[in-house]
């Protein structure tokens, strides 16, 4: 009996290990965590891949939430090869996450030279471990399977193979992915449009000239048209391919690619006509890759492999016969260079692809593209020769025939008055872009008259008048014509009068053109240079010319007394760094509003700065109603803006002063009425003050700062010192930002914010500016010399005054051919509110300085006052984010960073962040992305011995 169960224990156990090995094919797997905000994740390298399984399959599941690890079935829906994937996912959040499990039927990258993978159906069906099988998306080219996930769920998938291969799968969130699809469409329908007009040209080439070179590469361009075609998947969308007979299409298409080419490589080179071995072996491979377009059919695979090792064949044997054909002066040979060195360059990418060296997304339809550049380079090479020797070059033009073909080419309407008949005719007809009838301005001269701007009738009549008068001259002038819309075109006349026999004029011919929209150009460019650019108020200049022409009229009128109001708006910035430049400019704009509501026609309203505004009241005499009309300005800024549902209370300084004989110039009274504004902030703003003599005392001091400052510049007082700019990666030094400093010989050191302005009023700042640039760049190249050649830079600020000079792309340049530096280690930083104020011209200056290789940076980005737009306008490579932001304590002070350095990136900018406090700022910076930072943390601004001091404890090996 004991013997007996000793057996019954032993067979027992042996069944369990049995049922064990059985059901245990795997493991449980790491599940992937995933977050709602993730946009694409490759699970190709987290997939378990169990080969020949059959049909039912059993695995362990990721552990889940409850740390238990199950055991799940699955039976195969189809007829599988036994081939399963397995994964996990974990949804780590609270809320559901729903995506999108993508495996591309076809990927070029890592495709094989040899038996290359051609695509098929990758997934069969994807199975839970909770709930149902997933539901496929409908998709041409991938299978896609919707997945949703549960809060704090962890679900393990079976995947049933349809294929021994799966190259590639991707978690997609489904608008990501709906986006990805559509740029790809938009990008793939440009390249195909492409191919097929290339093709259909070439072609139509082939028509005219029949020479063996253009059906040659008429049928190559088709072939490139179609395999572009299958492998865009446009033919899906064409006619109706099943999955089974995809590899087939794209094998065809490979070996036409193939064949095509060794077919244009032949004739092109008409290697006939150099030797006839050269015939047979192209017959050969040609006839050698029709036998594999029947091979495609039974093993697509085979086919495709043998049409890409025959493609690098057919590059190779081509470069060297383009080498050895070009040394004997063969100038087909010669021009087929361009267009190979771009073959050898596609096929070295393919051959990278293809073998898995470049593996992204990109590389397939980049390849697409590129196969279409060739195409279009060996389009304009045959095209050279199909127009060579034509008639434009079989004799020489006649000078009536240059003329005539000049003034085609140009784009010119031809205008001819017939004076005997009295007949205007144009060609081509001008009544024709006015909307005009045909014809409708042919006839007499006076017939244009209705239809000429009233301003424009005298000045025509009168031009052709004394032409005819006078029997020489030219007419050059500039009128408008009224289209049948009722809107007026601007047209440039240039003629001149042809004097018979008798001496008479007998015609006046010359050219009409349209140039309505310079006409505009010159406007905006007129109202840009006069008016403010966000409120479209006149600017300070236009007020100072119309406040002249007034007070030459109160010279001589009593009854004219004009009063200057000068409005600054109180701790303006702080509504700025709360709420952003955006809500800023908006804020802005409501005050303009505001305050124009309160014009009479008399008066004038304009912005001179930021947020000082000036009026010019004319229709106010008494001083009881000027007082009345100036509380009614400090009510308005007073009222409160609602902005993103907060109410925002502003106040204002309100400076003023009415014109008596005893005053000067229109600049006098803005600077007295300034003087008041000023003085009304020093009483603590919101307050209205008018002007008196005494606040010019108060102006004394600087008086005496600017004497001073034009002695420090003699005398040398003035220094640089150098404030490091340090990269986050290393915290080695990046370069350094030169600072003027002053040392008064009795004052002591006196702060650059008391003497720049002093400097800016006075026009010493060109001089300081010029000073700085110089030794920043003596300093700069001195470091250089004793650390040798290492990736520094010095940056040097600039001035309003220094950037409207015409002389200060001269200036810079001489200044680094002087210090013999690379003009990319010289660099140059402007403040938003410094390029917005004259946007053309900082946009040309800054244009100029940047063909020089200089680098430019945008100073206190954010804190100005216009919008994003410069940003793309102007060419700079650099911001700095202002140390204001770093100090924000709002919660969303991270988002706005990150947002601030994400956008520089965007626009190839690089960042470096100012006033960085303690390392835990420095820290968030770098995983924001952030390259450069500038603070008194890492360093403060030091004399350039210091600088240098610095430089060589950091490159110790340079020096030695």
């Amino acid at each position: 009996m004991l013997q007996f169960s000793i057996r019954y224990l032993i067979a027992l156990l042996g069944a369990v290990l049995l049922s064990l090995m059985a059901v245990a094919p795997g493991y449980a797997i790491e599940p992937i965590k995933i977050a709602r905000d993730d946009v694409a994740l490759d699970l190709s390298g987290a997939l378990e891949i169990h080969r020949s399984q059959g049909q039912n399959f059993q695995v362990s599941t990721a552990p889940g939430p409850d740390g238990i690890v199950r055991r799940i079935e699955v039976e195969a829906k189809d007829a599988a090869s036994g081939d399963w994937a397995v994964f996990a996912l974990a949804n780590t959040t609270d809320q559901q996450i729903d995506k999108l499990i993508v495996a591309p039927h076809f990927r070029l990258v890592n495709s094989g030279l040899f038996w290359p993978d051609l695509g098929s159906s990758r997934i069969a069906a994807i199975t839970p471990s909770e709930g149902f099988a997933l539901d496929r998306q409908v998709s041409p080219d991938a299978d896609v399977f919707q997945v949703t996930l549960d809060p704090g769920a962890v679900v393990t998938f079976v995947a049933e193979l349809a294929s021994p291969r799966l190259p590639q799968v991707y978690l997609w969130a489904p608008d990501a992915y709906k986006d990805s699809i559509n740029s790809y469409t938009l990008y793939r329908g440009i390249v195909i449009g492409i191919a097929g007009l290339l093709a259909l040209f070439l072609t139509i080439l082939f028509v005219v000239k029949g020479t063996s070179m253009f059906p040659a590469t008429a049928a190559l361009s088709w072939a490139v048209l179609a395999y572009i075609c299958v492998d865009f998947g446009f033919v899906n969308e064409v006619i109706e391919i099943t999955p089974g007979s995809q590899q087939i299409w794209r094998a065809g298409t490979e070996v036409a690619l193939a064949t095509t080419f060794v077919v244009f490589l032949f004739a092109y080179l008409n290697l006939n006509r150099w030797h006839g071995h050269f015939s047979y072996g192209a017959l050969l491979w040609i006839a050698g890759l029709a036998l594999i377009a029947g091979v495609a059919v039974v093993d697509p695979a085979v086919a495709a492999g043998t049409a890409r090792v025959s493609f690098a064949a057919t590059a190779a044997v081509g470069l060297g016969l383009i080498v050895m054909l070009g040394f004997r002066g063969y100038d087909r040979a010669i021009m087929l260079v361009p267009s190979w060195v771009m073959v050898l360059a596609w096929m070295t990418a393919s051959w990278m692809a293809i073998t898995g060296v470049l593996n992204n997304d990109i590389v397939q339809p980049a390849l697409g593209g590129g196969l279409v550049l060739i195409i279009l380079l060996i389009g304009f090479t045959v095209i050279q020769h199909a127009f060579a020797g034509g008639a434009l070059h079989q004799g020489l033009f006649s000078d009536l025939e240059r003329q005539a073909l000049a003034v085609a080419g140009s784009g010119d309407t031809v205008w001819d008055w017939d004076v005997l008949r009295d007949r205007v005719t144009t060609r081509p007809d001008v009544s024709l872009p006015l909307g005009l009838s045909p014809n409708a301005l042919g006839g007499p001269a006076r017939t244009w008259l209705p239809v000429l701007h009233a301003d424009d009738r005298d000045s025509f009549r009168t031009t052709l008048d004394v032409v005819l008068e006078h029997r020489r001259g030219r007419v050059m002038q500039h009128f408008r014509l009224r289209g049948a819309d009722g809107h007026y075109h601007w047209f440039a006349l240039k003629a001149r009068p042809v004097v018979g026999s008798d001496g008479e004029v007998i015609r006046c011919v010359g050219t009409l053109v349209d140039i309505t929209e310079q006409k505009k150009s010159e406007e905006r460019l007129l109202q840009d240079a006069v008016h403010d650019n966000l409120t479209g108020l006149p600017n300070r200049e236009l007020f100072l010319t119309r406040l002249e022409t007034v007070i030459s009229i109160a010279k001589t009128e009593e009854t004219v007394r004009p009063t200057v109001l000068v409005i600054d708006i109180d701790r303006f910035k702080q509504v700025n760094d709360g709420l952003g430049i955006s809500a800023g400019d908006t804020i802005l704009l409501t005050i303009a509003r505001r305050l124009h509501r309160l014009l009479k026609p008399a008066d004038a309203l304009s912005r001179f700065s930021g947020d000082q505004f000036a009026f010019m009241l004319l229709s106010e005499q008494d001083p009881a109603r000027i007082a009345a009309f100036a509380d009614s300005i400090k009510q308005a800024i007073r009222t409160p803006v609602n902005f993103a549902k907060r109410e925002i209370i502003l106040t204002a300084s309100v400076g003023l002063v009415t014109w008596t004989t005893t005053q000067g110039t229109a600049a006098d009274m803005v600077k007295d009425a300034e003087l008041a504004m000023q003085q009304a902030k020093r009483f603590g703003g919101d307050r209205i003050e008018p002007f008196r003599p005494a606040f010019r005392s108060v102006g004394t001091d600087r008086l005496q700062l600017e004497s001073d400052l034009h002695r420090a510049v003699e005398r040398k007082e003035l220094t640089l010192v150098y404030q490091p700019i340090v990269r986050l990666e290393d915290r080695s030094v990046a370069g350094f930002e030169a600072l003027l400093r002053w040392e008064h010989p009795r004052r002591g050191a006196i702060p650059p914010s008391d003497f720049i302005p002093v400097a800016e009023n006075s026009g010493l700042i060109v001089q300081l500016g010029l000073f700085a640039m110089q030794r920043a760049a003596e300093d700069l190249a001195s470091w250089q010399t004793q650390i040798g050649e290492t990736p520094l830079s010095v940056s040097v600020n600039l001035s309003s005054r220094q950037l409207l000079r015409r002389d200060l792309v001269s200036d810079v340049r001489s200044v680094v051919a002087r210090a013999n530096i690379k003009p990319i280690c010289f660099r140059l930083e402007l403040t938003e509110s410094l390029v917005m104020d004259n946007p053309e011209q900082s946009a040309h200056v800054l244009a100029k300085l940047k063909k020089l290789g200089i680098g430019l940076s945008i100073d206190d980005f954010g804190t100005g006052y216009s919008s994003l737009s410069y940003l793309t306008r102007f060419p700079f490579d650099t911001i700095k984010i202002d140390k204001s932001f770093l100090e924000d304590p709002s919660p969303k002070r991270a988002v706005l960073l990150k947002s601030m350095v994400s956008m520089a990136h965007e626009l190839g900018m690089a960042v470096v962040a100012e006033g960085i406090s303690d390392e835990r700022d420095a820290l968030e910076l770098r995983q924001m992305g952030c390259e450069f930072v500038q603070s008194y943390m890492f360093g403060a601004p030091m004399p350039a011995d210091a600088a240098l001091k610095m430089l060589k404890e950091q490159y110790p090996a340079v020096q030695a």
